[in-house]
């Protein structure tokens, strides 16, 4: 019997530790329930305050950019792209390029005679002054062709000349080259004294004097032309005329200065200013305003003016 009270005993308190567990387990699982309801709450609340926030941030942004536009439009047309020249610079880059390496190939000649004149090169197979005046030519020829070259890209592709030294510099880039050739050579063959034969260095001195002074004079730019006068000078439609040296083209053909020349040829305004020519012929000029008063595409009067035969 007692035995049977025991049994009764321990399955009771079993039945009540299990009913504790399911509660405790319950209690539990409600408790974490709330806890995740909670914790998507507040993530939702956060993601609302982020998404608010970027909405106001970039609204801030556009306010801003929109007012810097409207306080700052010198600045917004300072990043427009730059109009294009009303003609072609087709050419000019490579001329350029081509007149450096003539002057660069210069200068290792001028390089090579002073080696010689200075006793710091021998040679055996020549003459050391006949030697050193056919490097000097060379340095010459070199010069001048490099010169051609820049000076027909400059009128392909004029500089502005709104910076006045810019321009002159720019056009006269050949008698700057012409002097860095030879002007050394020129000062160190007038003072060296350890040079054992002044014969040497007397005609040495003579040739490279006589080649500067050839250099200069076909390096020098005679008829500049500026950005502006070709830009107004290139809108005249009608064809025109020039010759093979001439520095200036014609509007008529029949014109007194090139009417018996064998040279003319006929071409576009921009065709005549790349081939050396550097405005208008000051007799067309005058019989052209004459006979279209205030019709001209470029100053007439300023041709006139300025213009030469």
């Amino acid at each position: 019997m007692a035995e049977k009270k025991e049994t009764e005993s321990a399955a009771k308190t079993t039945t009540a530790k299990k009913t504790t567990t399911a509660k405790s387990s319950g209690a539990k699982a409600s408790t974490a329930k709330a806890a995740a309801e909670k914790a998507e709450k507040v993530v939702d609340e956060a993601a609302e305050k982020v998404e608010k926030a970027a909405e106001k941030a970039e609204e801030t942004v556009k306010k801003t950019t929109a007012k810097a536009s409207e306080e700052k439009p010198a600045a917004k047309a300072s990043s427009a792209k730059k109009p294009e020249k009303p003609y072609s610079t087709a050419g000019a880059m490579e001329r350029r390029i081509g007149a450096i390496i003539c002057w660069v190939l210069a200068i290792v000649c001028e390089i090579f005679a002073i080696c010689l004149l200075t006793g710091k090169l021998e040679i055996t197979f020549m003459s050391t002054t006949i030697f050193m005046i056919i490097l000097l030519v060379l340095d010459l020829i070199l010069v001048i062709v490099g010169s051609l070259l820049w000076k027909k890209a400059n009128h392909i592709d004029p500089a502005s000349k709104k910076n006045k030294l810019k321009f002159f510099l720019w056009n006269n880039m050949g008698v700057i080259a012409c002097i860095i050739a030879f002007l050394p050579f020129i000062i160190i063959a007038l003072t060296d004294k350890e040079n054992k034969d002044p014969q040497m260095k007397k005609i040495a001195t003579i040739a490279a004097v006589i080649a500067l002074v050839i250099g200069v004079l076909f390096s020098i730019e005679w008829s500049p032309i500026s950005e502006e006068e070709k830009t107004a000078q290139v809108q005249y439609s009608e064809h025109v005329y020039y010759t093979q040296w001439g520095k200036k083209y014609h509007l008529y053909e029949d014109c007194s200065h090139i009417n018996n020349s064998d040279s003319k040829t006929e071409g576009t305004v921009e065709e005549a200013i790349n081939h050396g020519c550097n405005g208008v012929c000051k007799t067309c000029a005058g019989k052209y305003a004459a006979a279209n008063p205030g019709q001209s595409y470029f100053d007439i009067q300023d041709a006139v003016e300025g213009g030469a035969k």
